[in-house]
C-alpha cells in the first residue's frame, strides 16, 4: 500500500492502526431519537464533512443530552479526524474545538491520533492528498453500498515524517487553503456583479468598457 513520490523518502511508512485510535460510529438503532430540532447535542454524518475537510454546521441532526450520555463514547474531541465509512467514502474533517462533545453517526468512524507520534493536521492532508486517496478507496470492500472497516484503515500505510516536517506541511497547506479561500471569494463576488454590469452595458452606461 506504498504511494511512490519521492518526497516522502525520508519518512517512515507505519500502518495508521499504530498511529492512532479507532472507533466506528453506532448502529442505526441506538440514534432512534435523532432529529432536526433546534435543541440536543449534534451528529455529525456524511454530509456535514465539507469538501475544505472542516465541518458544515447547517443542516445538523441532533439527539436529546440525556441519550448523549448513553453515547459518550462516541463523544468527539478537538484533533479527531472523522471519516466516510460507508457510502460517500474518501470525505473526512478534522474535528475543532467547537465540535468537541458532538457525536458521530454510523456511516462515519473515528480516528483519534496519537499527538506524539502524528499532527491531526498532518494526518488529514495525508489522506486527503489524491494519489492516497485512491490508493485507499481501492482497499474499499466492494457490494452495493462500498465501504471502509477499522480493519482495512489499521494496516493502511501513512507516511510519517518527524513532527516537525508534520507540522511544518500542515502550515504550509493551511496558509495554501486560506488563499484558495480568498480567491474563490472575489471570484463570487464578481460573478455575483456580473450581472448589474451587463445591465449598465446594455442600457449605454457602460460605454467606457470599449476603451
Amino acid at each position: 500500500m506504498r504511494v511512490d513520490n519521492t518526497s516522502q523518502a525520508h519518512a517512515e511508512q507505519i500502518p495508521l492502526g499504530s498511529l492512532c485510535e479507532m472507533t466506528a460510529g453506532p448502529s442505526g438503532s441506538l440514534l432512534d431519537s435523532l432529529n432536526d430540532g433546534p435543541n440536543g447535542v449534534p451528529v455529525l454524518s456524511p454530509p456535514d464533512l465539507a469538501d475544505d475537510h472542516t465541518v458544515d454546521t447547517r443542516r445538523l441532526r441532533r439527539v436529546p443530552q440525556s441519550e448523549a450520555h448513553r453515547l459518550a463514547r462516541f463523544a468527539l474531541r478537538e484533533g479527531d479526524v472523522l471519516i466516510v465509512r460507508q457510502g460517500t467514502l474518501g470525505r473526512l474533517a478534522l474535528i475543532e474545538k467547537a465540535h468537541a462533545g458532538w457525536l458521530y453517526g454510523s456511516s462515519c468512524l473515528r480516528i483519534r491520533p496519537m499527538r506524539d507520534r502524528i499532527a491531526p493536521a498532518y494526518l488529514v492532508a495525508y489522506l486527503s492528498h489524491p494519489p492516497v486517496q485512491r490508493l485507499m478507496l481501492s482497499q474499499a470492500l466492494p457490494g452495493t453500498v462500498p465501504s471502509l472497516n477499522s480493519a482495512i484503515l489499521r494496516e493502511f500505510l501513512v507516511a510519517v515524517p518527524s513532527l516537525d516536517r508534520q507540522y511544518a506541511v500542515a502550515e504550509v497547506l493551511r496558509d495554501i487553503d486560506a488563499q484558495i479561500k480568498i480567491q474563490r471569494q472575489m471570484a463570487d463576488q464578481l460573478d455575483a456583479l456580473r450581472p448589474a454590469i451587463f445591465g449598465e452595458l446594455i442600457q449605454g452606461t457602460g460605454d467606457t468598457w470599449r476603451s
